[in-house]
């Protein structure tokens, strides 16, 4: 008998919504948030030694962005304060990849089943835009500063400098670039117990 296929989608939301990491209890402290998630880590290392990216900086964007919720999206909006009319952006998920975006993203590195919902490909993303930057606008892949200004005006943006007009925005990138530089420092202090359960499960699964 051929299941309905509204059916199997339904029972596919009812088990992605079943696993979904709850945001980690210690969100400043990148040790612990690693420590707590060690799948968190092994993404991140997979990130790094794809694009290059540190550990530690699109942990900090991805933190303001989302706060870690999976299902992270802009607040609904409302005319005359309670019809509902929709949100600011599409962006959602971990990395609040805006569609086209994240459809370039899939483009370019053939990463079809990909998920915005799903850490690791959220961290895989944020590490293709990371490196992109890099590339086109010349900022260091350690400058969260600058990373996080490219990631919110985008590539042509940042290059028109749409930023200065938004003291706001860049009270936020201050933010994220001092909440990189706390996390670095705390990096460094768990880095070696964190790469060894690393490499033990990845080899040893």
């Amino acid at each position: 008998m051929t299941v309905p296929s509204y059916i199997v989608v339904i029972i596919l939301a009812i088990l992605t919504s079943g696993c979904a990491t709850s945001p980690p209890r210690e969100p400043e402290n990148l040790c612990s948030i690693y420590q707590e998630n060690r799948s968190w880590y092994e993404a991140a290392k997979n990130t790094q030694e794809k694009w290059g990216v540190p550990v530690h900086v699109p942990l900090a964007m991805m933190y303001q962005e989302s706060s870690f919720k999976h299902n992270a999206a802009p607040p609904m909006e409302y005319f005359l304060g309670f019809i509902p009319i929709g949100r600011a952006s599409d962006a959602y998920g971990y990395a609040q990849a805006k569609t086209m975006t994240w459809d370039d993203y899939v483009n370019e590195t053939g990463n079809s089943w990909s998920s915005r919902s799903d850490f690791d490909d959220a961290m895989d993303f944020m590490g293709w835009f990371i490196y992109k930057t890099n590339k086109i606008n010349g900022v260091s892949k350690w400058d969260a500063r600058n990373q996080y200004l490219n990631y919110h005006e985008g590539w042509g943006g940042y290059k028109r400098k749409t930023y200065n007009k938004k003291a706001w925005l860049v009270k936020v990138a201050k933010k994220v670039d001092d909440r990189s530089k706390r996390y670095a420092e705390q990096y460094r202090t768990c880095k070696e117990d964190l790469d060894s359960s690393w490499l033990w499960r990845l080899f040893f699964g």
